[in-house]
């Protein structure tokens, strides 16, 4: 049997302490709109058919049966990481911008096929990254980074 095809990347998920900062950080500083909002979930358009899951820790642990099918548990500790796309132009405006809004930029590195990174933290200290193409030998052709 052959294997098919991951058409892609669609969610992200970061556990959170305190949701109102956090949603209030992805909104605010980083421009990102909210599809669904509760008090356990807040779901963030993340741009190219991608969502960003910003979940309160601890609220998922156990099973979400819903009328359609059962979602399984899930939760996450520590500082994940994520990586946002932008377009290389955008590279030092979104390093001004940053700067601008009291976000620290923690680390900035120059990849070999001449990607470029931001690294920052969100207010539960995940470990966020802004990237140009050039990061990965697959990420050339992202839609709207040219």
């Amino acid at each position: 049997m052959t294997r098919p095809r991951i058409a892609g990347l669609l969610e992200t998920a970061l556990y959170v302490d305190d949701m109102a900062p956090s949603v209030a950080f992805f909104r605010d500083v980083l421009g990102l709109v909210a599809m669904i909002e509760s008090d356990r979930l807040t779901a963030f358009d993340a741009g190219h058919g991608g969502v960003l899951l910003v979940f309160a820790r601890g609220k998922s642990v156990e099973d979400v049966v819903t009328p359609r099918g059962t979602i399984p548990g899930h939760d996450g500790h520590g500082p994940l990481h994520m990586a946002f796309a932008i377009a290389a132009h955008d590279y030092d405006r979104w390093r001004a911008y940053l700067i601008a809004q009291s976000v620290a930029i923690t680390q900035e590195v120059t990849w070999p096929a001449g990607g470029r990174s931001l690294y920052f933290n969100d207010p539960d200290g995940h470990v966020l990254e802004l990237a140009t193409p050039g990061l990965w030998k697959n990420d050339a052709d992202r839609p709207g980074l040219a």
